[in-house]
């Protein structure tokens, strides 16, 4: 796990060992065990490395790393597994000079080139230059665990990095992209839902999942190509649930193991919910015989509804943990809301991020370098309860019988939820759930409305981009695609993000499970009554591991997540103060109507507050706080 950042220029005095090293600094936090930079001979290739050691800690492994005097790489990640591809390799004539996965990736390519990409397990972000063929392929994982940003100009340049603070740090003007603003101010935006690409800054582009970048020094033209999809229309109708739960596990298992693999001590976070636990369960059984002893982490909130420190119990009661919690508190946030910014570089949603910031802190602290997670498990496995509908729409067209069972299932299970309300009953539900309206139009109506009538934006800000606005109309025929929707298109990449900024800021590696593409794939090939069931979410999983795990999560039926005390956190006074502070900021710049300066509150019942409290930070300079 590392950071990287580099320079391919027609200009050779745009590249200098000085330059690179201004990338790497602003992304020292990603690797602090070393640093390294190189430019080839022929002067328009520049890369720059800092080292965050997993795998192999000599030097023997540090980058850039050169490979059969052709290959130069730096890679951010870690192919998971690179044993079992290294022993292929070996019998087809390679050899290697370290027990890196770096050296087995660029074997790889020497030998499929772009194809090697679908042998890879694991997370990734690197960029590999051919002295002989004078071009440059760079590569990003299949769902978005590993960063990677760029800025091209045709026949000019191509700057790249972990982080947008890279490019930056080259000279890129920092400049903030209004049509994201406008989104996020309005709707609450986090990316372009139909373009991933666009960030929230000018001249700075992410790089998709999924997606391989080509660039020839010749002509100095760029091509980006995606070399993954998940095949979601594809069923198994005739494997029995047995036979699933049985593949199930051996995948899980195998995911589990990979995972494992590393040359520092390897934790795991525990939030209480059926993904995380299910993670330490398994580490648990594999560690059984061995001297090696689990450390989690954890966020409790005592007296809080939601705090699921109960939860957790059960899970370390059953198994042979060294548990450490946090609490995080409002004080807290505010004080480190700044520096937390800076490592997001983008808005994020919600407080629950600063929680796992300081889960991630809590984890260096103990000295601890990689922890296994259980993010995309709720993507691919149907966790969430705003599933339930597209599964019912989905029976009510092809069995009825079974619609009703099913229907009748959920509603003796949660209809009394005060945790998870029905997303079923209800007018406003059934509007939603089985009537195809153009919610698109019908919020930009009433944000049009709004403005006229209470405007929060400057009028100018507003009509300059609200034709602009981004669509949310999304209506799907059957689970698989809106759990394709969730895990490729949209939601899990934003999280995914989350996690990789929080857990690098303290220079920690994330590892998850679920997101073994062998796996995605095949629980993608499962009948939807094997994810939802009986009014279960995550069936299969459930019944796989129900041996495993204790009764009380196993079959545990609320669903809450990573949720902090944020309502009553945002009463605290210095937030109210910085939220007022950034309101008039923000007035000064065009963007909020001057309107708002005639009331010093903030505002009252919708999620504003947040958004003006994130919004601040998109224009501050891109240098770490004083506290950070």
């Amino acid at each position: 796990m590392c950071g990287i950042a580099g320079i391919i220029s027609k200009d050779s005095a745009q590249i200098t060992i000085q330059s690179l090293k201004r990338m790497t600094d602003s992304i020292s936090h990603r690797g602090p065990d070393g640093e390294g930079h190189w430019i080839a001979a022929n002067g328009q290739v520049g890369l720059g490395h800092r080292r965050l050691s997993i795998i192999d800690l000599s030097h023997e492994a540090d980058q850039p790393m050169h490979y059969l005097g052709r290959y130069s790489i730096v890679f951010n990640g870690e192919i998971y597994n690179y044993i079992e591809l290294r022993e292929i390799l070996l019998k087809q004539g390679y050899s290697f000079k370290t027990q890196s996965d770096t050296e087995v990736l660029m074997a790889l390519y020497d030998r499929h080139k772009e194809d090697c990409l679908k042998y890879l397990d694991g997370m990734f972000s690197f960029v590999l230059y051919d002295a002989q063929e004078n071009s440059i392929f760079c590569a990003r994982d299949r769902f978005g665990e590993k960063p990677f940003f760029y800025s091209y100009e045709k026949g000019k340049h191509f700057l790249f990095g972990s982080e947008m603070k890279c490019l930056w740090a080259a000279g890129l003007p920092k400049e903030v992209n209004n049509k994201m603003l406008f989104n996020y101010l309005s709707y609450g935006f986090l990316d372009n839902p139909t373009d991933l690409s666009e960030t929230f800054y000018t001249n700075c582009t992410r790089l998709q999942h999924a997606h391989f970048l080509q660039l020839k020094l010749d002509t100095f033209e760029i091509n980006i190509e995606k070399y993954y999809d998940i095949d979601w229309k594809q069923r198994n109708a005739s494997m029995s649930e047995k036979e699933a739960n049985e593949t199930f596990s051996e995948l899980f298992y195998t995911s589990v193991k990979r995972r494992l693999r590393s040359d520092v001590p390897v934790g795991s976070s525990l939030s209480g919910g059926l993904d995380s636990s299910l993670v330490v369960c398994v580490i648990d059984e594999l560690i059984k015989g061995t001297n090696q002893q689990q450390k989690t982490f954890s966020a409790v909130f005592p007296g809080f509804k939601k705090d699921e420190r109960q939860y957790m119990d059960y899970v370390l009661s059953k198994i042979n943990a060294e548990a450490h919690f946090v609490t995080p508190s409002d004080d807290e946030m505010i004080r480190d809301i700044d520096t937390l910014a800076y490592h997001q570089e983008e808005p994020f949603g919600s407080a629950s991020i600063y929680v796992q910031y300081r889960v991630m802190q809590m984890a260096k602290e103990n000295n601890v370098t990689v922890l296994l997670d259980g993010q995309g498990a709720d993507e691919i496995l149907a966790g969430y309860h705003s599933y339930y509908p597209h599964y019912f729409n989905e029976l009510k067209r092809q069995h009825s019988a079974f619609y009703k069972k099913e229907m009748q299932a959920y509603h003796d299970m949660h209809g009394r939820s005060d945790i998870n309300p029905s997303v079923i009953s209800g007018w406003k539900n059934r509007i939603k759930n089985n009537i195809p309206i153009d919610t698109a139009f019908l919020r930009k109506t009433f944000e049009k409305y709004q403005h006229i009538t209470s405007p929060f934006l400057n009028d100018d800000f507003f009509n300059a981009y609200f034709k602009q606005s981004f669509s949310t109309t999304y209506h799907f025929e059957s689970l698989n695609e809106s759990l394709y929707h969730s895990t490729y298109c949209k939601g899990l990449q934003e999280l995914l993000r989350y996690a990789d900024r929080n857990s690098m800021a303290h220079s920690r590696e994330v590892r998850l499970p679920f997101l073994s593409h062998e796996l995605v794939d095949f629980l993608f090939t499962l009948p939807s009554n094997f994810k939802i069931k009986e009014g279960w979410t995550k069936w299969i999983m459930r019944s796989t591991f129900d041996h495993l795990l204790p009764t009380e999560i196993a079959w545990r039926k609320d669903k809450i997540g990573y949720e902090p005390p944020q309502k009553s956190w945002m009463e605290n006074k210095n937030i109210n103060e910085k939220i007022i502070g950034s309101k008039h900021q923000l007035i000064s710049a065009g963007i909020i109507s001057s309107k708002m300066s005639r009331r010093n509150e903030i505002a009252q019942g919708d999620d504003k507050n947040w958004k003006l409290l994130m919004t601040e930070n998109l224009f501050n300079k891109s240098m770490p706080p004083t506290n950070g």
